[in-house]
């Protein structure tokens, strides 16, 4: 059958005994991966498979973590259960079949249920990998898998009406690597492992980059979604740095707290920032001619500039139904301009330092 972007993977549902590569890398990644679906079908040919089939696994390992109506214990368990069978140390068979019959019968979104219904697949196609990309595929969804395990260990169940905090920057700052600042380490070596011409500078420096670049998309998920992680009991807003505003973090519930709370999001948004000007330094290490990978970078830099653009004007950020999102046609309009604008260092930068600069001018209010 010939798809449509359309097509939802339910249409599939009869033939998920026996799930394809084609269907795993095509409608099920697309299903599952939302918008982060246009940068992985824009990177080149060879970084596909492995960045895809990792993103399988870590969304696979998300939702478990995610689904609040299995009791935490249980849910770390089975976490657990599922690197042990990426990483080859576990019977795969019995611990695939007790993460579908436990959890995927628990999604309320179809396509996550069908993600853990063909975990065997995708481990097949791990399996499948050269033993370079199976090595880096098991390193970046151990470290994910870290990140979460750190979640469902720091924090409350999230029905138990209690809210707690991360301590300090530098545990945020942790969780801003196990969660995302690995995955510039991962691009950054599947970069070099399969398109080894297409970053120009130190290599050490790359990476170094790469992780910020990470930690600030993560750093723009931390702040858009405040309001609604507090309200499931986290609080990833640094305990140190509320006590200096003279905060808690249940005062975070309270209906002024957007505005009490504004000057330490500011604070926030600084550091940020500061992340975000490695992620642009890493972009223009990619050459012009490199464009699929250079537009695989530019869209999450100026997705999260944008986002941080609307935080820092929204009143009412920790208000969980007025959260800081772009809106679907805006996202197309950077798509658009930015297809446009990425053979040219001088429009991106342009840009760039426009964004910035309508941030910074907000923040010195």
């Amino acid at each position: 059958m010939r798809l449509s972007s359309d097509t939802p993977v339910t249409a599939f549902l009869p033939v998920m005994q026996n799930p394809s590569r084609a269907f795993l890398l095509g409608p099920l990644l697309k299903g599952v991966s939302r918008s982060f679906y246009l940068t992985l079908n824009v990177l080149p040919a060879g970084m596909r498979n492995p960045v895809g089939v990792a993103y399988l696994l870590a969304r696979a390992a998300d939702t478990i973590a995610d689904t609040a109506l299995i009791p935490a214990d249980q849910r770390l368990e089975l976490l657990l259960s599922l690197r042990r069978c990426v990483n080859g140390t576990a019977a795969n068979d019995d611990s695939v079949r007790r993460i579908a019959s436990e959890v995927a019968n628990q999604q309320k979104q179809s396509d996550e249920k069908v993600l853990l219904e063909s975990l065997g697949a995708a481990l097949v196609i791990l399996s499948e990998l050269s033993e370079a990309d199976q090595t880096a595929v098991r390193e970046i969804v151990t470290t994910l898998t870290q990140g979460m395990e750190y979640d469902l260990r720091t924090f409350p169940d999230e029905r138990s009406g209690r809210v707690s905090a991360l301590r300090a920057w530098d545990d945020l700052d942790r969780y801003t690597y196990l969660v995302a600042g690995c995955v510039g380490e991962f691009w950054t070596k599947m970069t070099y492992a399969h398109v080894p011409r297409a970053l120009k500078g130190d290599r050490v420096t790359l990476m170094r980059n790469g992780v910020r670049f990470g930690k600030a998309l993560q750093m723009v998920n931390v702040l858009r979604d405040c309001g609604k992680d507090l309200r499931i009991g986290r609080c990833y807003l640094p305990e140190t740095m509320l006590h200096q505003a003279g905060l808690g973090a249940e005062d975070l519930l309270a209906p002024e707290a957007s505005q009490r709370a504004r000057p330490l999001m500011f604070d926030l948004v600084r550091r940020t920032l500061a992340h975000f000007r490695a992620a642009i330094d890493y972009t223009f290490a990619i050459p012009a001619g490199s464009l699929r990978l250079r537009l695989a970078c530019l869209w999450p830099i100026l997705i999260g500039l944008e986002t941080l653009l609307l935080l820092v004007d929204n009143d009412d950020w920790l208000d969980p139904r007025k959260a800081s999102k772009l809106k679907r046609g805006d996202v197309y309009r950077i798509l658009a301009r930015s297809t446009l604008s990425a053979p040219s260092n001088r429009l991106l930068r342009a840009w760039f330092d426009g964004l910035i600069a309508q941030i910074e001018t907000r923040l010195a209010r």
